[in-house]
């Protein structure tokens, strides 16, 4: 790991930052221990979204169109928060950790819950204030990495701490798959591990992600009008609506996953195991992918990873049912995640001051939610009214034609220095 001597330079959050003879050094360990805190959060996490599609569809007999307002909720309400978070977490300097911690409790708090939930209210209110928990938490973390990191190695920073929380995610759903398979009331037992290991994660972050400093003061205040006022800038914005447009095309996982289900007649116990082909190809990928936006330019990666993703939008229209189509499916999707996830994060740190970091990445992460939150409820309601291959049909052309219109876009902030 990196050691800091007498003239590195220690950022606003405790961070070490590397001089400029020492930017080929290892990654901070704030990266690192971040990175071991999602890893941790991820199992649990994966653990009740690997089984939450068939626990909802099959065994609480929800409609397409029902489940599409679920999983909306659970993957959209967190952006009724983002900017919260990144606003507390700016505020004072140093209260990223915090922040960030609180967000982890309230998503922990949330699993046991599952287990008295039955029915589409309470569990939609379980969901959203678990969501809750990870808007809080979601900026503020990205900003430790980003503000412990140089831009010249950010990208990479991002990969890394992107595959350490994709071995969570690969080893979620295994861990769901054996619980099911070993127990009568399997679901109730996936939701009892599940926080079992949500509160480790918790412990991890108090303990090793270090706390920060607390006497920085920012060059601008932090405050949510100057965070929206961000957007002036021309780069984030352009990097914002390009997220935005193609959020409103992406199809969330748990339907992804659904139409493979239907496709080749996978048994109800094998589902949960679909999401580690996502999760292995996003592990292998991260890293390679970030350094190479680093090289070559973050909005080249970031669009090439969409494009994956149409053609995973494309296999799924066809009529081919072979043994390798689930394979070349979820490799697409987990290189649609590794080209893309940390890489929006990557870019879109270079064009937001230090002092508004968290809250300018929040903005990001906000716009991106919102539009898969409402690509959720619109595919879910087409496939209620239309059928699956129709409403994947719609999203694919919706896709070509945001990632068309991006391609005329190039924030200068998205390339290398």
């Amino acid at each position: 790991m990196y050691v800091a001597d007498s003239r590195a330079s220690t950022s606003a959050q405790g961070a070490v930052r590397p001089s400029a003879g020492r930017r080929r050094a290892a990654l901070a360990p704030t990266v690192l221990a971040l990175g071991t805190v999602s890893l941790v959060t991820d199992v649990s996490s994966e653990m009740v979204t690997a089984v939450l599609p068939l626990y909802l569809v099959s065994g609480l007999g929800l409609s397409p169109l029902g489940f599409g307002l679920l999983d909306g909720i659970y993957n959209g309400f967190s952006a009724l928060v983002r900017l919260v978070g990144g606003h507390f977490a700016d505020r004072g300097g140093g209260r990223h950790k915090w922040v960030a911690g609180l967000g982890y409790g309230i998503s922990a708090a949330c699993k046991p819950l599952l287990l008295v939930a039955h029915s589409l209210t309470p569990i939609g209110v379980v969901l959203a204030a678990d969501r809750t928990g990870k808007g809080l938490r979601t900026a503020p973390r990205d900003a430790l990495i980003s503000l412990s990191s140089t831009p010249e190695t950010r990208g990479r920073a991002f990969g890394v701490h992107r595959a350490m929380d994709t071995a969570g995610a690969l080893l979620g759903p295994l861990v769901a798959f054996l619980i099911l398979r070993a127990t009568v009331d399997g679901y109730d037992a996936v939701f009892t591990v599940s926080f079992c290991v949500a509160v480790l994660g918790v412990l991890v972050l108090v303990l090793f992600v270090p706390g920060g400093r607390r006497d920085a003061v920012p060059a601008q205040r932090p405050t949510l009008r100057a965070a929206l006022a961000l957007l002036r800038r021309r780069d984030l914005r352009r990097i914002t609506g390009c997220a935005l447009l193609l959020g409103l095309a992406t199809v969330s996982d748990s339907f992804v996953y659904l139409l493979l289900q239907r496709r080749l007649g996978v048994p109800d116990r094998w589902f949960a195991l679909l999401p580690l082909g996502t999760a292995a190809a996003f592990l292998l990928l991260a890293v390679p992918l970030g350094r190479l936006a680093d090289r070559v330019g973050r909005w080249a990666v970031f669009l090439a990873g969409h494009g994956a993703l149409l053609l995973a939008y494309g296999l799924l229209l066809t009529s081919w049912h072979g043994t390798v189509l689930p394979c070349l499916v979820l490799a697409l999707h987990g290189g649609f995640y590794a080209a893309t996830d940390g890489v929006l994060m990557a870019a879109a740190s270079d064009s937001v001051p230090e002092g508004l970091r968290s809250s300018g990445l929040a903005v990001v992460q906000t716009g991106q939610a919102l539009t898969r939150f409402a690509c959720s409820l619109l595919f879910g309601a087409a496939w209620t009214v239309w059928g699956d291959r129709a409403a994947l049909a719609g999203a694919a052309v919706a896709l070509a034609a945001c990632a068309a219109f991006s391609l005329t876009l190039r924030p200068k902030g998205a390339v290398p220095a």
